[in-house]
């Protein structure tokens, strides 16, 4: 069912129509209650410039790649994370000045890969943003920068919005993958489009000759421009789910596989494992103008406006 609906929202066939044309009601009520929502917050401004990287569409559109990048540039930077999966609650210190503080478990998988690609960094979670925001300024950081932060309307920041290369149902939830209505995108400060400016480049480390891949990832069916011939099986898991070492060993042996061919979201999550493991590096290729936009927003900062 669930990969019914990825498709629906990513990549409709003409037997989705119905349901698309179906669920508008439930869309347009959603859609404008999520536009009221955002055209009469009063948005707080924070002693700190916060930069927030966020989509509007549901799942992935590079935004982990992109925070790591962005946050790679800054040494004193706390970066502030929901933690979509995790299984805590509350404010939780995932790193601090990249010492890792608690397990994949407490973090959720896209915090736990920021904090262990970000020696320099900080990284927390909160389901609350604006108890996070208190807590990083009382102990004082220069940059804070919001994971998935497009819809925080209550908070004052420079939003960055990515977007795929292809979007071919532009309707919002349930018709469509959008959050809120596609015009909210004019409410950015910075819309980066992919393939235009920013880019993915994509790596296999440890290549076997036999490879399942085991993922857990919105909208798995992305990565099959990737992927090598020599994937034998594919194992799609819920977003966010964690894995079982001996599931996975049987998937390995029913196949007669060599490894396991995963992201680095879902490699978090089988540190420890005894098992064979390929990754998929991603990178993104940014234009350097849009870092001297951030620069420029951060260094004309002033809370009091």
């Amino acid at each position: 069912m669930k990969s019914f609906f990825e498709q629906m929202f990513f990549v409709p066939k003409w037997y989705h129509h119905p349901f698309i044309i179906g669920f508008l009601p439930i869309s347009w009520t959603y859609g404008v209650s999520m536009w009221l929502r955002r055209k009469f917050a009063k948005a707080v401004r924070y002693k700190t410039p916060i930069i927030s990287v966020g989509n509007l569409i549901v799942g992935g559109s590079g935004k982990t790649p992109f925070v790591v990048s962005l946050a790679s540039r800054y040494t004193d930077v706390v970066i502030i994370s929901r933690g979509y999966g995790r299984q805590s609650e509350g404010l939780v210190e995932v790193s601090r000045k990249g010492k890792i503080l608690v397990d994949v478990k407490q973090s959720g998988d896209e915090p736990m890969l920021m904090a262990m690609s970000l020696p320099e960094a900080s990284v927390i979670v909160s389901e609350d943003r604006a108890q996070a925001i208190d807590f990083v300024e009382k102990r004082g950081v220069s940059i804070i920068i919001l994971d998935d932060g497009f819809n925080q309307v209550k908070i004052d920041k420079y939003d960055i919005l990515l977007e795929p290369d292809k979007i071919l149902n532009n309707y919002a939830f349930p018709s469509g993958p959008f959050r809120e209505f596609f015009s909210t995108r004019k409410e950015a400060d910075l819309i980066l489009k992919e393939g235009k400016e920013f880019t993915r480049k994509v790596t296999i480390e440890d290549v076997t000759d036999r490879m399942v891949l085991v993922t857990a990832i919105s909208n798995p069916k992305r990565l099959d421009k990737y992927l090598p011939q020599n994937v034998v099986q594919k194992m799609y898991y819920e977003d966010h789910a964690y894995f079982d070492e001996e599931v996975l060993q049987k998937l390995l042996e029913k196949n007669q596989a060599s490894s396991i061919l995963c992201t680095p979201k879902d490699s978090v999550k089988m540190v420890g494992f005894k098992l064979a493991i390929s990754e998929m590096k991603l990178e993104l290729a940014i234009k350097n103008e849009i870092f001297t936009h951030i620069d420029e927003y951060i260094k004309g900062y002033d809370c009091e406006k």
